[in-house]
């Protein structure tokens, strides 16, 4: 058995260096550095101890591990999280050395890299709402070595009761900000989470600036299974045929009673002009839509619906979409404009009466996005009672315990 260990931990480690040789270059290539200390962390823990019963080339690949679903509708509950998410999210949160920091969605493995992150000189504390979890969680951290991570169970909703934190990292998709989560963070502490908006996930980190909540550099595209417990918020689907819909996350007051037979429609399109490279991210432009385009919802489809031809989007789940007099406009999928593929532009389709002045709406602000030089919001949180006079421009979201807006840089004169 003792070389059998050993042959494993040796092709192990292998791996792992091939893992985060891979992350560092798909981080590059989104314009991001890995810190040295993440990058540490990453090369020095044994991921495989934290996915047990999956292979070693999955517990090295860049997806994640799959650790419980639903008994009934077989629906992901918990997962070991993709280590280019991680590594992102670890990037978000800064310098740790030596800090007190609070992870809300447990698994194990994220806690061990910041056990590694904080140094003799500071402490994690990692939660989780589910026995099972944490129960999982335990036995690998104690056996890859890490007994000094603190492991809780508890609604993640509430935090860690009496304690205060330099920074907190939450790893399950959440829909609003909880008050125990400012309460509980130091102030000039960040705090880094998945956050939708209009449907839309997006890692932030957040820097609490007393009552207030500032974002700190570029939110980046991610997806995390979702809060369950106190902080759990269901969006609504709205059906337009039996393989497509849209999706309604926020308190979107839209009228939808006129679109059963929309996309039957003949279909308008307009394209704008503006390219995008191969591999080239612009997930911003989805913020800048829901943040300058009226009555936004998100587009989903059935890839029957794609074979079909009823709709064409850019992505199949989550295409950025407008609801107007009757009409629906979507972003097209992107049509390739070299025969290597290397070019793609940017264009919209949409259905209805005025499917073409919505089309060339939605392209114009397309173009507006790319003028403006493609930029990416900022985020400010205030307690849910401020006044809406009291607000910067920018689109307002009024959510349960907050007020997010979000607004963007001025152009340059």
């Amino acid at each position: 058995m003792a070389s059998d260990s050993a042959e494993t931990g040796k092709q192990a480690a292998v791996l792992r260096d091939a893992m985060v040789d891979q992350i560092i270059a798909g981080q590059e290539q989104l314009g991001i550095t890995v810190p040295p200390a993440v990058e540490a962390a990453l090369r020095k823990v044994p991921r495989h101890l934290f996915t047990p019963g999956a292979s070693l080339e999955a517990a090295y690949g860049s997806d994640s591990v799959v650790a419980k679903r639903d008994a009934d509708r077989g629906i992901m509950l918990s997962t070991v999280s993709a280590p280019p998410t991680i590594a992102m999210m670890l990037s978000q949160a800064g310098d740790l050395s030596g800090k007190r920091v609070l992870e809300i969605g447990s698994g194990g493995y994220q806690a061990s890299l910041l056990s590694e992150m904080v140094g003799s000189t500071g402490s994690v504390t990692t939660m989780d709402i589910d026995s099972d979890v944490i129960d999982r969680a335990k036995a690998c951290l104690a056996a890859a070595g890490y007994d000094d991570v603190q492991v809780m169970q508890g609604d993640g909703e509430y935090g860690a009761a009496g304690s205060v934190f330099d920074a907190i990292i939450v790893t399950a998709g959440t829909w609003d900000i909880a008050p125990a989560w400012l309460s509980q963070l130091a102030d000039g502490g960040r705090l880094v989470l998945p956050l939708r908006t209009l449907g839309l996930t997006r890692s932030w980190a957040l820097d609490r600036r007393g009552p207030l909540l500032e974002s700190h550099g570029r939110p980046l595209m991610c997806g995390f299974v979702p809060m369950q417990g106190s902080g759990q918020h269901q969006g609504h689907a709205v059906p337009l045929h039996d393989k497509a819909g849209l999706w309604l996350d926020e308190d979107q007051h839209l009228d939808t009673t006129t679109l059963d037979e929309v996309l039957s429609t003949p279909r308008a399109e307009a394209w704008s002009g503006v390219t995008v490279g191969k591999r080239q991210p612009f997930h911003d432009q989805d913020l800048w839509l829901a943040t300058h385009l009226h009555g936004f919802a998100l587009l989903t489809a059935k890839q029957e619906a794609l074979d079909a031809g009823v709709v064409a989007p850019s992505w199949r789940l989550g295409t950025p979409a407008t609801i107007s007099r009757q009409t629906l406009a979507y972003r097209a999928k992107l049509r390739p404009l070299d025969r290597e593929r290397t070019t793609f532009e940017f264009g919209v389709y949409a259905h209805g009466p005025t499917a073409a002045e919505a089309a060339e709406t939605f392209a114009e602000q397309i173009r507006q996005w790319d003028q403006h030089g493609r930029p990416a919001p900022s985020m400010t949180v205030y307690p849910a009672e401020t006044p809406d006079t009291g607000l910067p421009a920018g689109l307002v979201l009024h959510k349960r315990h907050t007020t997010i807006v979000l607004h963007w840089p001025q152009p340059a004169q």
